[in-house]
């Protein structure tokens, strides 16, 4: 299985979703591949300071990760995209709409709240640490959910 986190910048949101989700798939040894894409991003930056600080809070070391641009991304090779927002989740499907059934928010995906106001997971860019802390929670918790939806129905 091959999963696509995307936010808007891919260096906040969906690259503590990449980064997270690799850490658990390696200690449940999973096979799943995963990567992140932002749909605004400028490919080849860093991850901003603060998830390079808070992931390291989860012992995940994304010092190393490079944004990519949605379209210079593998989106077609992907079984599924979760999108940290709504808005996200629009912009893809009106751009790949051969891709729409693949296409949730990370919060639509995992069975929260259906309302689209409430399936997204708010940036913290320019906000501090402590922003980012709670929105690393909140993606870490999706992600939990994540794996065991995709254990319990039989997709990994």
């Amino acid at each position: 299985m091959k999963i696509m986190f995307v936010c808007t910048g891919n260096t906040c949101r969906s690259a503590m979703a990449e980064g997270l989700a690799k850490k658990e798939i390696v200690e449940k040894n999973l096979n799943i591949d995963v990567c992140s894409a932002g749909i605004s991003a400028a490919t080849g930056e860093n991850a901003s300071y603060n998830t390079i600080a808070v992931l390291k809070e989860y012992n995940v070391d994304m010092l190393f990760h490079k944004s990519t641009n949605i379209l210079e991304s593998k989106i077609n090779d992907m079984d599924l995209i979760l999108c940290m927002t709504n808005k996200h989740k629009q912009i893809l499907i009106s751009t790949y709409p051969n891709l729409k059934e693949k296409i949730y928010t990370l919060k639509e995906f995992c069975g929260f709240n259906t309302d689209s106001t409430d399936t997204d997971i708010s940036d913290p860019w320019g906000y501090d640490i402590n922003t980012y802390r709670l929105c690393c929670a909140e993606i870490s918790f999706c992600i939990d959910k994540l794996i065991e939806k995709l254990i319990k129905e039989g997709r990994i």
